[in-house]
């Protein structure tokens, strides 16, 4: 299967809500997303993803033949980690272990980094998310370290793990 990241449209909001009203997908993310995730939330995140500014938020759909089937996007940080953003992800159940988020990672790094000034892409999946995990590292992240009793998701302590890209690796990972 081959993936595609681009742009939001309004009219993506039934597929991003069929994608994301599943426990499965949603314990793997942070909290505040609703649940059962309606067509309506689609429309509302849609519509801010395509209000914000676009060099510092880079939001993207990702698609298997014309489908949307997840979302991707890379958030820039504030003050002295202005040059710095963090990776976000996500696709529908039926599609993981395919290959096709590895392939929308580096699409989007590349697009962060011949597009904007960061310096520096990280992402912090949760430490039980192996495939999370493996995904960042098939894209050429670099494992940091462990971030310990973390987060709290579902009323457990967990721990993060923290993964880096850097623009000058980003070159070569993300061209491959």
């Amino acid at each position: 299967m081959v993936c595609r990241i681009r742009k939001w449209e309004l009219s993506d909001a039934k597929d991003l809500a069929a994608a994301l009203s599943n426990r499965n997908v949603q314990k793997n993310l942070r909290d505040g997303l609703p649940y059962p995730y309606t067509e309506q939330d689609g429309v509302e995140f849609i519509s801010a993803m395509l209000s914000s500014d676009g060099n510092e938020t880079f939001a993207f759909a990702i698609t298997v033949d014309g489908k949307v089937i997840g979302s991707i996007g890379v958030f820039r940080q504030g003050n002295i980690h202005r040059q710095t953003a963090e990776l976000g992800y996500y696709i529908a159940e039926g599609y993981w272990g395919k290959g096709i988020m590895t392939e929308a990672v580096k699409q989007i790094c590349a697009y962060v980094f011949d597009n904007s000034d960061i310096i520096r892409i990280y992402a912090e999946p949760f430490a039980y998310n192996t495939a999370s995990c493996r995904v960042l590292e098939k894209a050429g992240f670099q494992y940091e370290g462990t971030l310990r009793g973390n987060a709290v998701k579902d009323g457990k302590i967990i721990d993060m793990k923290m993964y880096s890209l850097l623009n000058t690796e980003g070159k070569r990972a993300c061209y491959r």
